[in-house]
Parts: C-alpha cells; sequence; structure tokens
C-alpha cells in the first residue's frame, strides 16, 4: 500500500475512529501480572509481550474498546461468576487510573462524548454465558458492573446454548436460552453471536427484538471455520439491524491456517500448556513449533477479502471490527498488534470503499447498534415488561 493512501486511513480515523469489538487484555494481565498495574505499565512499549498498550491503540486510531472479561469455558458455576467478577473489576480499575487516556462508557452517547473529549471509550464485553451460571440475576448484576454485551457461549456448549466447537445439545437455544436473549434485549445488553452454532445464531435472530453483534467473527463462505458467519445468518443482519465485526484471527480468515493451528494447538496440550494461553512460557512453546513448522501466513488483504465479502452479503451498515488482540497467539502480517489498523483501512481504501463507507465500518455502524438496543430496552421497560424471574429448571427441567 502507499504512503498516500496510509494518510488517507489515518485521516479517516482521526475523524472516525475504531470501536473495536473484542481486546483479551484482561485476560492476558491477569495471566501475566495478576492484573498488576505496576508490573505492566501499559503507558510504556509493551511490544513483545502484549498486542496493546496505549501508545499503540492511539497509533492505531482506536477511539472505543469493548474490553473482553473473558474467562476459559472451563470455569464453571461460581468459579465462572467470580472469575469474571475479577475481569470486572480489572477494566474499571484500568479505566480508573488512567482517565487521560480511557473513559468507562455504559451507552452510546458515553462513546460520543469520551471521542470528543479525545479519550478511548472503555466498553466491557463478557465472552460465554457460563460466566452467569445460568442465573438472570447475575446477568443483571453484570449489566450493573457495565458489561453491554454477552457472548451466548464460548468453546464449549452451556446448558442453554449451543457453542460452533462443539457437539450440538440444545438445537440452538433453549426455552431458558430465549428467556436470556428477551432479558438481555430488556436491560439493552448487546447479544453476541461470535462463537455460537449457526443454529444459536439463528434461533437468537428469531428472538431478538433487538440487533445482535459478533463481535469479532469473519466471512465462513471465504473460510470454512466453525467459528464464522454463514451467508444465510449474514444476510439476515439487516432486518435485524445487527453487526459483523470481522476478526483477525489468521485461522479464522486463512483456510490453510486451519489444520496448522490444530496441530500447533495439540502441541501446547502435550507440554502441558491450554492453547488459549499467550503467557512469555506459552509462547515460547508456540515459536519453537513455529520455527519447525512454519505457518501459513495470513495478511492485511486475506482480512480484506473477508469485509469485501461480507458486505456484498450484509451490506455496510452491518459491518465492524472485533480484532482479538491480546487473545491470539498469531496475527495477519501487517495486523501484528493494535497499531496495525491504519494498515487495514488503506487496503480498503485502495479497493476503491468510499471514506464513508469507511466511516460506517469503524464507529458509526457500532454506536448505532448500542444505541437501537438501548432504544428496544427503553420501549420494552415502558410496556412494563420486569425482570425476569424464570431459571433453567423451569423452562428446561434441569437443575
Amino acid at each position: 500500500m502507499t504512503p498516500e493512501l496510509l494518510d488517507r486511513a489515518r485521516a479517516v480515523l482521526r475523524d472516525t475512529p475504531v470501536v473495536d469489538g473484542h481486546n483479551d487484555l484482561p485476560w492476558a494481565m491477569r495471566a501475566q501480572a495478576g492484573y498488576d498495574l505496576d508490573a505492566i505499565d501499559l503507558t510504556a512499549d509493551q511490544s513483545g509481550r502484549l498486542h496493546t498498550d496505549f501508545a499503540r491503540l492511539r497509533a492505531g486510531g482506536v477511539g472505543a474498546q469493548f474490553w473482553s472479561v473473558f474467562v476459559r469455558s472451563d470455569y464453571a458455576g461460581d468459579q465462572a461468576v467470580s472469575a469474571t467478577l475479577e475481569q470486572i473489576d480489572f477494566v474499571r480499575t484500568m479505566v480508573a487510573r488512567y482517565p487521560a487516556v480511557l473513559q468507562l462508557a455504559l451507552t452510546a452517547d458515553d462513546m460520543e462524548n469520551a471521542r470528543r473529549r479525545g479519550r478511548i471509550a472503555s466498553l466491557i464485553g463478557a465472552e460465554g454465558g457460563h460466566s452467569i451460571n445460568c442465573s438472570l440475576g447475575t446477568l443483571r448484576m453484570m449489566y450493573e458492573l457495565g458489561v453491554r454485551y454477552m457472548t451466548l457461549t464460548h468453546n464449549d456448549n452451556v446448558p442453554w446454548a449451543d457453542s460452533a466447537t462443539d457437539v450440538p445439545a440444545a438445537g440452538g437455544l433453549t426455552a431458558f436460552g430465549e428467556e436470556v436473549v428477551r432479558e438481555m434485549n430488556r436491560l439493552g445488553m448487546l447479544v453476541d453471536l461470535s462463537h455460537v452454532s449457526p443454529d444459536t445464531m439463528r434461533a437468537a435472530l428469531r428472538v431478538s427484538e433487538a440487533p445482535v453483534i459478533f463481535s469479532h467473527s469473519s466471512s465462513r463462505a471465504v473460510c470454512d471455520h466453525p467459528r464464522n458467519v454463514p451467508d444465510d445468518v449474514l444476510a439476515q443482519l439487516p432486518a435485524n439491524g445487527g453487526l459483523a465485526m470481522a476478526t483477525f484471527v489468521p485461522k479464522f480468515v486463512l483456510p490453510a491456517a486451519i489444520e496448522w493451528t490444530a496441530a500447533a494447538d495439540e502441541n501446547l496440550r502435550a507440554h502441558g500448556v491450554h492453547p488459549l494461553e499467550t503467557t512469555p512460557e506459552a509462547m515460547a512453546v508456540q515459536r519453537a513449533y513455529e520455527a519447525a513448522h512454519p505457518q501459513p501466513v495470513a495478511t492485511v488483504a486475506v482480512v480484506a477479502d473477508h469485509l469485501d465479502h461480507m458486505r456484498e452479503v450484509a451490506g455496510i451498515d452491518h459491518l465492524g471490527i472485533g480484532g482479538d488482540f491480546d487473545g491470539t497467539a498469531f496475527l495477519p502480517q501487517g495486523l501484528d498488534d493494535v497499531a496495525g489498523y491504519p494498515n487495514l483501512i488503506a487496503e480498503l481504501l485502495g479497493r476503491g470503499w468510499s471514506e464513508a463507507d469507511l466511516s460506517k465500518l469503524t464507529w458509526h455502524n457500532a454506536v448505532r447498534v448500542l444505541r437501537q438496543a438501548e432504544d428496544v430496552a427503553t420501549d420494552l421497560q415502558l410496556t412494563f415488561r420486569g425482570p425476569s424471574w424464570a431459571t433453567v429448571g423451569q423452562l428446561d427441567g434441569r437443575g
């Protein structure tokens, strides 16, 4: 890409910065430093250790970030709830510690206010329905603490919803799963369909009265990985108003990377390391494997191919970006860390994307979706729909 395209890309991002749908910095800080912001100074360059620090967020033109309060799906029951609360506590602590850089955002208006003030709007997304332990009361309390989306599953099924990477058990959503979606609509919490099975996607789109999101998923037609979004689901987003935020993870964007990543994950397990870990010890194992077995290389152009296709199917008003930084060991060339977004915008400019369309991709679509979810919640509450006290046992016959 030319210097002229990069200059134009940076100009776009100055006016309408990136709303990124998914960044796993909180889990990386938990794993690497026990959340100690003195041990890892985010105001300093953390290249080589993390994908994220404040200088690189600025260089990348990031104006709003959904910080993922992910906990692994092998955390169960109250362990998952308490670990998620610790993750939320870290995000709120980080935002409070760096008020000149970050600003907590609970609403679309908060996002716009942060942008005007030159702060990075900091939103919270919970990654996996195991975080609420089948409790709608827990869901409501997480909303009160600032959670503005919940991914219905992570890599494993929950009792009320099927994951994309597990054996189907619920057939999409159970009756309780549908009640979870309705309660999220009532609260104004976005229903995130990354990680869920296609049947769960379709069921959620049928039930949801508010726009849904895919916080970090790409196109299954371009790369046939179960974590990606099928075309028939993408085609439903205009009627729903929802948003698919393309991700950068090589195995989700480059078909040749799927098999390589599966083998690298098995190598991690053989060394006693969980495949989702990105600690220095885990990365040392990964780098040694990569040296012996060179991986297929994804590029910015590959990610742009996904966005081109997703635009054809869903339309420009239903696209966003969710990089999954600090949640993956490997990334495409040119998108090596959070400073890389101008490279993607320059690539799209070179393909003829207009600056108006790029401003929707980066900022306006995500703000609009959150605002519409808020409006739906207001309408539902005005009709006196109160909180649901249903349990999984009552609706699904389970304990």
